[in-house]
């Protein structure tokens, strides 16, 4: 999804970074990226991080759509009963935002930047699905997952159970009050056990246990900085803040 240098046209200075060096940061981003993934486990700042980045570089911004889920509410309250179907429809529903949205180019856009990655579906249900029903998943998605474009860089926010769980209360969502910290660990174990299995994918892990992003601005320009001013390898890349 590169475009012209017109494309940069309107866009505000980065923080009170000069304009040139902000112009220079762009043309970084034009050259390595055109697919950018942020993820993380729940309450990591995923969402948060992908629109403040789509608003200060004019990037195309796909987000998970699950708040309209009926079983997600369901899922929390009962989850053996209700793990199956969740993960089926978010499974679709995930697939044919992707295709769709991948699809339809933005020249107008500098670059897709999402909240989400496909692979997403995978790690929960390994974390909610008994052996038998994940088997039977499984073959499901991988007939599916070929289809769809890997990132350019997958950017997974990094933090303590402790702290996710402090976040997840500070937005108050009813439907979330019952998650557990040990469920919070086996999302983080499906997360460090799938970046070991693709070695092909760029992924840059960024622990920000330390920082604000959301409320601080000079912590988001910092975090700015280590997404964008480095070309990284194939395989883990790990970053502290």
């Amino acid at each position: 999804m590169i475009i012209g240098i017109s494309g940069l046209s309107g866009l505000g200075s980065y923080g009170s970074v000069p304009e040139t060096t902000f112009f220079l940061l762009m043309i970084t981003v034009l050259m390595n990226y055109n697919y950018i993934v942020i993820e993380g486990n729940i309450g990591a700042g995923k969402t948060s991080l992908a629109k403040k980045i789509s608003k200060q570089f004019n990037a195309k911004l796909i987000l998970e759509r699950f708040a309209d889920n009926p079983f997600l509410p369901k899922f929390y309250n009962d989850p053996e009963r209700y793990s199956l179907p969740l993960e089926l429809s978010f499974l679709a529903e995930r697939y044919n935002q992707l295709k769709k949205e991948l699809s339809d180019r933005d020249l107008f856009k500098v670059f897709t930047i999402a909240d989400y990655y496909f692979v997403k579906s995978l790690i929960f249900a390994g974390a909610t699905l008994p052996n038998d029903e994940y088997s039977l998943y499984r073959q499901i998605y991988e007939i599916i997952y070929g289809t769809l474009p890997k990132p350019d860089l997958f950017v997974y926010l990094h933090l303590t159970p402790e702290n996710l769980l402090q976040n997840i209360r500070i937005r108050g969502r009813e439907y979330e009050k019952n998650i557990s910290m040990e469920y919070l660990q086996k999302i983080q174990a499906g997360y460090f056990d799938y970046f070991k299995q693709q070695p092909g994918i760029r992924f840059l892990v960024i622990d920000t246990n330390n920082i604000d992003f959301i409320n601080i601005s000079g912590h988001f320009k910092k975090l700015i900085e280590v997404i964008f001013e480095k070309k990284y390898r194939k395989g883990i890349n790990r970053v502290i803040l």
